[in-house]
């Protein structure tokens, strides 16, 4: 039996091998012709085929990519590739996802008046504040018929779940049934599961472990949130990609020239250029290390990220009095499920430009939404291609050393801690989600949406709809400053327009040349007003679409 085997190479040449195999039917045909691609794995070992100097692959033949990046790499392409792990990153180490503290809200944008469902990893939680302002987090089910209490009420700070009307109070205890008769105990079963929050720095926190109390020396402390003069702008985004590449994404500088020319004042693609990195510290808990332009010595910027995903880029500059200012770029993520993730964005530094102060704080707001926009097509995009291959990093991934060692340092780590998440996909080892991932076709929180001043989540139109690729979704029902900003613009617009309908009214009425012109200039005023504030709403409400600019 022959197999003609077209194996790609510099000169197109085709590959022939001669195997015999027994058979009891010698009437039956031969196969047809199988390319080298489609072999099982044993046949593989079975012809011994290897790499030599006479067969390379040629790109555009290249049919099964792992085939093709799981060859040895070239001398070469050792200088500018990311090394396989080291012996020290293989170790696996003892990592339970539940003993971490996971960022869940910024306090300011908590609702006073309705309860926040949120969720980790693929485990749902309801957070809110009771009578005296405490903040309480429970797994977001009824212990009744299951409802989620997220689309429940708060009376008298209890939370109601509005499917039966059971109660409850902060410590989760069961206080009213209203269906049970009035001799009658409330069963001890009626109650619900608690978790641990912290707020500190302005973010509340959970332990989600059942079985180890909460472990105080891992809640986050960022120094320079606390110095004195430290200023921060902060925004909350939910997105449709895994936190795992969410997070490999904020740690790729690399990327910020092109994917984000010309959003502000800083990225512009001619600026794209090898960086260096230098890896200051390894533990089991992540990584650290200095990156900047491959000209700049020292390198000037520190980056470290520590479990479960939280990721800071840290800053320091002397100004010409000699006095040293910090600088913080803060990512807080936080797996959302399945394909989603959730990050609260927070720079800031204790020196502020004087330009940024003619500025609202929405408008950074809009901008840090528009960041997230280009990239969210490659990023939802790569997120679908890793569930599809089921293959590591590894196998998919062309890291190079003067961009992508970071990421590469994030999914070697992963690899040490992995076994013990829900699903990851490391640098060399992966492990799929055992449980299909749950769609909802109702929108947590709908109904706290009508109830609630601040709605957290829900509303009626297609700008509320409940989508994570809509920017209001998205960014504007987690903020109350946002949410605030567009019901005045909306006030604003609607109040311009009936004053420009009537400024125009009397216009045509009058018969004194002077007074039409008057009142046709201050309607052309009016008219621009409520451009003015057409336009803010989009910059809140309307996604980024890319427009390719020709070089």
């Amino acid at each position: 039996m022959t197999f003609l085997l077209p194996f790609p190479s510099h000169n197109t040449s085709t590959l022939s091998f001669s195997l015999s195999f027994p058979t009891t039917k010698p009437t039956v045909p031969p196969p047809l012709p199988l390319p080298l691609v489609s072999l099982s794995q044993p046949l593989r070992q079975l012809l011994h085929i290897r790499k030599s100097n006479t067969f390379n692959f040629k790109c555009g033949a290249v049919a099964d990519i792992k085939a093709a990046t799981s060859l040895d790499q070239s001398e070469e392409d050792n200088k500018v590739l990311v090394g396989p792990s080291s012996e020290e990153e293989r170790v696996v180490v003892n990592y339970d996802w539940t003993e971490e503290w996971y960022p869940l809200y910024l306090t300011q944008n908590l609702p006073d008046d309705a309860p926040l469902g949120l969720t980790v990893f693929d485990k749902q939680v309801v957070l809110y504040k009771d009578g005296n302002g405490l903040i309480h987090c429970y797994e977001d089910r009824c212990p009744h018929r299951l409802a989620k209490l997220s689309e429940g009420q708060l009376i008298d700070g209890r939370i109601e779940c509005l499917y039966h009307g059971w109660q409850f109070e902060g410590d989760g205890k069961c206080v009213k049934i209203p269906q049970l008769p009035a001799n009658a105990k409330i069963p001890r079963s009626a109650c619900l599961r608690k978790y641990e929050v912290r707020d500190s720095q302005g973010v509340v926190w959970v332990w989600l472990s059942q079985k180890t109390p909460p472990n105080l020396d891992k809640l986050p402390w960022f120094e320079n949130f606390a110095r004195p003069g430290f200023q921060d702008t902060s925004t909350t985004h939910e997105l449709p990609y895994d936190h795992s590449v969410l997070l490999e994404n904020l740690m790729d500088p690399a990327h910020i020239p092109i994917s984000h020319d010309r959003t502000d004042w800083t990225a512009r693609r001619e600026d794209a250029q090898p960086l260096s990195f230098e890896v200051a510290e390894r533990t089991d808990r992540g990584f650290a290390g200095w990156w900047g332009k491959a000209s700049d010595q020292p390198l000037p910027n520190f980056l470290r990220f520590e479990a479960p995903c939280v990721l800071q880029n840290n800053r320091e500059l002397v100004d010409e009095k000699g006095v040293k200012h910090y600088f913080t770029g803060l990512f807080l993520c936080r797996p959302t499920g399945q394909g989603k993730s959730m990050v609260i964005v927070r720079f800031g530094g204790t020196k502020r430009s004087p330009i940024a102060n003619f500025f609202p704080k929405w408008y950074f707001h809009q901008n840090a939404g528009k960041v997230f926009e280009q990239d969210m097509g490659f990023l939802s995009s790569q997120n679908e291609v890793l569930m599809k291959e089921k293959v590591p990093t590894k196998d998919l991934y062309i890291n190079l050393k003067s961009s992508d060692t970071w990421v590469a340092e994030y999914r070697k780590w992963i690899d040490k801690v992995g076994h013990g998440m829900p699903y990851h996909f490391g640098h060399s080892t992966i492990s799929l989600p055992k449980q299909p991932a749950v769609i909802e076709h109702a929108p947590a929180g709908l109904v706290a949406g009508f109830s609630a001043s601040f709605p957290a989540k829900g509303g009626i139109g297609t700008m509320h709809a409940p989508n994570v690729v809509n920017r209001y979704f998205r960014h504007v029902v987690h903020c109350k400053g946002c949410r605030t900003v567009i019901k005045a613009f909306q006030a604003w617009k609607n109040a311009l327009s009936a004053t420009t309908i009537a400024l125009i009214t009397l216009a045509i009425l009058v018969s004194a040349r002077q007074w039409k012109a008057i009142l046709l200039v201050l309607a052309a005023v009016s008219s621009a007003g409520v451009y003015g504030c057409s336009t803010a709403i989009a910059m809140n409400t309307t996604n980024f679409i890319r427009t390719h600019r020709r070089l």
